[in-house]
């Protein structure tokens, strides 16, 4: 053996004694992939192998690998104010806020945490305690959709709506109720697009009344379920959601952690939807995942509600890294790439392509469909295309481990609902060529036409 793969091999057996990685499988015989570089779109594992990363991480690294100058700003940050704590305040977080509100065209005000876990667990907390101020402290209860992810922490998990995510964990956090959601590949027989999408809306506005109205705080959703199978709703549907929050006095939080910044092909998922939300959680795409940092942004009026003079009044939450300086530099200037290299169009661009490229892949005997918003597709696999029964572990892992083979990492809905973890899905950067898209659709295409 040579010396390189010798010290290959002994990389592997330290990574298999001290390495506990996430969401995998105990599995000494197929230790994973130790990735040492990445550019653009491109990653490289430890033995020089080069794959196109369709996952952009985890559904994350919105402008790509390798990026200077966001690690210039990093740099330049560090050097000149590594860290300060916003209990009080600093440039980058106030220039980063004034950023998010011109994206979203409206007045928000900006909490800042490390992940969208803890977006969403600020969400929870100040849409409780904004309700006591309000003077309904009977509100408290969270609704979500089943198949929906929200995070891993315990408000976060409890409010996710994936029982294997939750299997051997629970009791989770009490008041977090779940509704469908709408799944329109299996929507009923003779029933349009759009009536089992105000349906599906409905069941919200059920929800409320058969828990009493004045049990509830908010409803969270992302604008599509991405995690969870790649639900993408009828544009009616939201309206809906919006119109019950709004009748029965029920906070909307929109999470966009996966579907902000571009991968929709808007700057967030909900701006292709006619909803204003209360409350918008971000993260991933906020930096690119170049450092940790996420967002909970609050409606003007509701965060006022925290300035009444009484005491314990204000927001009683603190993060010690959140809104870290060096993140909210590197946020501002992956903001910038976005913008300068037009990425939010390009996303619209490239998805529109990549779905009309794998349109052909409908005809494929064990594909049920295919479904797709921006740089963002789900391609649903099945036993049987006339019973729709969801496809195999087995046949699910063979495409995306021969999609691997040829260069191309995937991804799928794993670990959510039991026997429905069957939806692929590719969520590349931003920022591939044309080459890259080109790669992709050829290795997709090969390796489904080495499947039928």
């Amino acid at each position: 053996m040579t010396k390189v793969g010798q010290e290959n091999e002994s990389l592997v057996e330290k990574d298999r004694q001290h390495v506990w990685h996430h969401i995998s499988a105990y599995n000494e015989k197929n230790p994973p992939m130790i990735i040492t570089e990445g550019k653009g779109a491109w990653i490289t594992d430890h033995n020089g192998n080069r794959y196109l990363d369709g996952m952009s991480g985890l559904w994350c690294v919105n402008v790509g690998y390798g990026r200077e100058e966001l690690a210039k700003a990093a740099y330049e940050q560090m050097t000149k104010l590594a860290y300060a704590p916003l209990t009080q305040s600093h440039e980058p977080a106030i220039g980063l806020a004034e950023k998010l509100n011109e994206m979203l065209g409206d007045e928000y005000v900006f909490f800042y945490s490390n992940s969208g876990s803890d977006a969403n667990e600020v969400a929870f907390k100040l849409a409780r305690q904004y309700h006591q101020q309000n003077g309904e402290s009977s509100r408290y209860k969270f609704i979500s959709r089943y198949r929906a992810y929200h995070g891993s922490s315990m408000g976060a998990l409890s409010a996710t709506g994936q029982a294997l995510r939750k299997y051997k964990y629970e009791p989770l956090a009490p008041g977090f109720l779940h509704v469908a959601p709408p799944d329109n590949y299996r929507r009923p027989a003779g029933q349009s697009i759009e009536e089992y999408n105000i349906q599906r809306a409905q069941e919200f506005e059920e929800k409320i009344i058969w828990e009493q109205k004045e049990t509830i705080a908010g409803i969270i959703m992302e604008p599509l379920i991405t995690g969870g199978g790649v639900l993408i709703p009828h544009p009616v549907y939201l309206e809906k959601v919006q119109e019950i929050c709004q009748r029965h006095g029920v906070l909307l939080i929109i999470d966009e952690v996966i579907c902000g910044f571009g991968r929709t092909g808007k700057a967030f998922g909900h701006q292709h939807f006619n909803v204003k939300p209360d409350i918008i959680t971000m993260a991933k795409g906020l930096t690119s995942a170049y450092l940790p940092l996420s967002v909970t942004a609050v409606r003007k009026d509701i965060y006022e509600k925290f300035d009444t003079g009484e005491q314990n009044s204000h927001l009683r939450h603190i993060n010690t890294f959140g809104g870290n300086p060096a993140a909210c530099a590197v946020a501002l200037k992956n903001l910038e790439i976005i913008e300068k290299e037009s990425l939010v169009e390009r996303s619209a661009n490239l998805g529109e392509r990549l779905q009309k490229e794998l349109a052909s892949l409908k005809d494929h005997p064990f594909v049920g469909d295919i479904r797709g918003l921006g740089f963002l597709l789900g391609i649903e696999l099945v036993e049987d295309k006339k019973t729709k029964q969801p496809a195999s572990n087995a046949r699910v892992a063979k495409i995306i481990g021969e999609c691997k083979a040829n260069g191309l990492i995937i991804g799928r809905n794993g670990d959510t609902v039991a026997g429905y973890n069957n939806i692929l899905a590719l969520s590349p950067p931003l920022s591939c060529t044309d080459e890259d898209v080109d790669f992709m659709i050829a290795v997709v295409k090969k390796v489904f036409k080495e499947n039928e």
